[in-house]
């Protein structure tokens, strides 16, 4: 019997007009209340003391926003952080969800980079997900793990209440009779509906299946404390001033993949090429790189890049960080750019060498660090719209719409070419690029989806719409200004 339906025993009544009761009789009546109060003591002291052990495990926690904005609060666009803890001060635990119970249909293994879209496939199918494992087949050849990137811990806390995740499969799993073994590939912009054999279970609606790419990415997946270290270390040398994160991609990998060779030798032209081929996966190999370079489809060089900062009016002393690995033809394709901008740094030029060697030959965890500095910037620059770019972007937005500038390479070339050739005077030339990223800094704008053809859409982690918290002046701005078909925006959005 529950403790709470429990009635205290009944206390017999004095009974005045009935005839005394013999000797013996007597003896048991005044026995009986006796009895009772100490079952009525024991039933109080036993219900005090689940109380006292329910208040000792109660921990206060304070008001949390609801999800699925984060927890930064956010006033007409301007965002404001938590207070930080103070020095000294013992950091609170991570508040445990009640864990969610649904039947389980099994495990999913995956080994990707899409570790957002995979949590969400876990949930859809009610399935165990085991932690991650990561793709390890990059040129780069980064033997890092998930954890070697990733705090586990927290990964698993912070979705209990949506997907069970473990770190292994249990001990019995391969003796189980029933146990079928499936191996399917992600595909690229599928449905959910991609997943289910046929439509059974618990159908969640797509926009829930959004709000969980975004608590995954920027909730779920938190740096692994030494990585997290090193960036927070980062960010406070960066911090002496405003600064810009420019987050060039002028990488061997890269530039060999696109088929970009745009001023390189015919020598690195011919290197390029030899390592496009090498790779059977990268599925493009006669490439035309000027053709590729005026449909924007190239990343900018740091020449042209240069060129744009200043036409954007950047001033020559702003504290320029780079976000990237080695940049293909090294310091002297770097001249120019740093002859604009002198106060150009680097990780490798803030960070001892023995800070920054745990993170040598891990091309994943060094990006990390690039990441948290990126979020933490006044203002980030992509030169090319790249996986880290677009979540870069989209994470800055969920912060608050901070400024980032997204480059339109397609109509840039053409601009520089102008200006190179005479057509275009330098004030032309500024004013025009100016115009052009007027409506293209991180402001609230409505993602172009495009029914049937989800490749020409723009990418839901640049621009996470169905999660993010939108002031009045915000969606005042989206309701009356915004024109998809327009190519200028009247006015500019209130920050």
């Amino acid at each position: 019997m529950d403790w709470w339906k429990m009635k205290p025993p009944e206390i017999p009544l004095h009974r005045k007009h009935q005839p005394a009761p013999a000797t013996k009789s007597i003896k048991k009546n005044r026995i009986s209340p006796c009895l009772s109060r100490v079952i009525v003591a024991i039933v109080v002291w036993a219900t005090m003391a689940l109380m006292i052990a329910i208040v000792g495990q109660w921990e206060p926690t304070p008001p949390t926003c609801v999800w699925p904005t984060s927890c930064l609060e956010r006033t007409h666009g301007r965002t404001t952080r938590p207070p930080t803890r103070a020095q000294g001060q013992s950091p609170r635990r991570l508040r445990r969800l009640p864990t969610r119970v649904y039947k389980n249909n099994g495990y999913l293994r995956v080994s990707c980079n899409g570790i957002c879209d995979m949590v969400t496939i876990a949930r859809y199918l009610n399935l165990t997900l085991l932690v991650p494992g990561l793709d390890k087949r990059s040129f780069w050849a980064d033997p890092s793990d998930f954890q070697d990137i990733f705090d586990v811990q927290h990964f698993i806390n912070s979705l209990r209440d949506e997907v069970r995740i473990v770190d292994s499969l249990p001990s019995d799993f391969n003796k189980s009779a029933n146990v079928r073994v499936l191996e399917m590939p992600p595909v690229s912009w599928s449905s959910e509906k991609y997943y289910m054999d046929k439509p059974s279970g618990e159908q969640r609606p797509p926009l829930e299946l959004q709000k969980l790419r975004c608590k995954v990415n920027y909730e779920a997946l938190k740096f692994a404390p030494s990585i997290q270290a090193v960036g927070d270390k980062l960010v406070s040398l960066l911090k002496r001033g405003p600064f810009i994160v420019l987050h060039l991609r002028y990488e061997m990998d890269m530039l060999a993949f696109s088929g970009c060779s745009r001023g390189c030798s015919s020598e690195e032209a011919e290197e390029l090429r030899r390592m496009r081929y090498a790779y059977p996966w990268w599925k493009e190999k006669e490439i035309d790189s000027e053709k590729k370079r005026l449909e924007g489809l190239c990343p900018l060089t740091p020449e042209e890049t240069a060129l744009v900062m200043q036409a954007l009016g950047i001033s020559r002393d702003t504290q320029v960080y780079i976000a990237s690995g080695e940049i293909y033809g090294g310091e002297k394709r770097m001249a120019t750019l740093r002859n604009a901008y002198p106060d150009i740094v680097r990780k490798e030029m803030l960070l001892t060498p023995d800070e920054l060697s745990p993170f040598q030959n891990r091309s994943t965890q060094m990006a990390a660090l690039d990441y948290q500095v990126s979020i933490a910037s006044d203002t980030f620059i992509p030169t090319y719209d790249g996986n880290m770019a677009k979540v870069v972007e989209g994470h800055r937005r969920y912060m608050g719409f901070l400024p980032t500038i997204s480059l339109d390479r397609k109509r840039l070339v053409e601009l520089i070419d102008l200006h190179q050739n005479g057509t275009l005077s330098w004030s032309q030339f500024s004013a025009l690029v100016k115009r052009v990223h007027r409506d293209r800094l991180g402001k609230p704008t409505t993602r172009r989806v495009i029914d049937q053809q989800p490749k020409l859409e723009d990418n839901f982690y640049s621009n996470p719409q169905e999660c993010l918290h939108l002031s009045a002046a915000h969606e005042h701005y989206l309701l009356t200004y915004e024109n998809p078909g327009r190519k200028e925006l009247l006015v500019s959005c209130t920050r």
